[in-house]
């Protein structure tokens, strides 16, 4: 866990956010029907590295993962939750495709994430990624200091909750900084009042994840992807939030 307490730091956190929004944002308006999965990663992995930054998830080995992540991005569509390998699956008309992007800069990392439609897709899609995304900025407006690590996890899940939707168990946020992903772990669900207590200069990537269904999942056996267990769609929102004496400060906007 990284306590962020220079001017320096904090700046290239930033710097990292500032690549994470751009690319996201070029890999976004390039989405359409008949696009392949491996085509936008190459987008991104082209971007980040243009900008003098480096793809934090390529050939990233994190403690759940049997091999090195192939990719720049994880392209996660419909039912799949999280870290999808981009590949040749060519998206269609009414898809959903969660976008998960991280660079680092120096040395520092950033982290986001959003879930958009391809071409037209119907109301209870539309639905899903409101509420997600809603679930995010509630998740955000709780990271303060003096706040417990649970009224992040607790906000989150409220409004997933209200709407309906599955929560994922075991997978949400993160710690980051020098590392991509750092303790502590971000919950999307849970009872106010507990854990860490927040402090000035903590960054946090927080991350809702979710879906139509009841919120159980499978591993696929690339052993990377999550996909839900019934098939039904899911929705993934993130941003790197660091913490500061005059609230949450999100690094990872466009």
């Amino acid at each position: 866990m990284v306590i962020l307490k220079s001017r320096d730091e904090i700046d290239t956190m930033r710097a990292a956010g500032r690549v994470v929004a751009r690319t996201i944002e070029r890999v976004r308006a390039a989405v359409r029907p008949g696009v392949t999965l491996r085509e936008l990663d190459r987008l991104a992995e082209r971007t980040i590295r243009a900008a003098g930054a480096t793809p934090s998830f390529l050939g990233y080995t994190p403690h759940f993962a049997r091999t090195p992540f192939p990719g720049s991005l994880c392209l996660s569509p419909n039912d799949v939750i999280v870290h999808g390998i981009p590949d040749g699956t060519r998206l269609r008309d009414g898809d959903l495709l969660s976008i998960d992007c991280g660079a680092a800069v120096h040395g520092y990392h950033g982290d986001a994430a959003v879930t958009v439609p391809v071409g037209q897709v119907d109301e209870a899609a539309r639905r899903l990624l409101e509420t997600t995304e809603r679930a995010l900025w509630a998740g955000i407006e709780a990271a303060r200091a003096g706040n417990r690590l649970s009224d992040i996890s607790h906000a989150v899940g409220r409004v997933g909750h209200a709407g309906g939707y599955g929560i994922v168990p075991d997978f949400g946020g993160h710690g980051i900084g020098r590392v991509m992903h750092e303790e502590p772990s971000v919950l999307n669900d849970g009872r106010p009042g507990r854990g860490l207590r927040l402090r000035e200069g903590l960054v946090l990537a927080i991350e809702p994840m979710f879906n139509e269904g009841d919120g159980a999942y499978d591993v696929k056996p690339d052993g990377w992807a999550l996909v839900t267990r019934d098939g039904s769609r899911s929705a993934h929102f993130e941003h790197t939030v660091a913490i500061t004496a005059d609230g949450p400060e999100v690094l990872t906007l466009p």
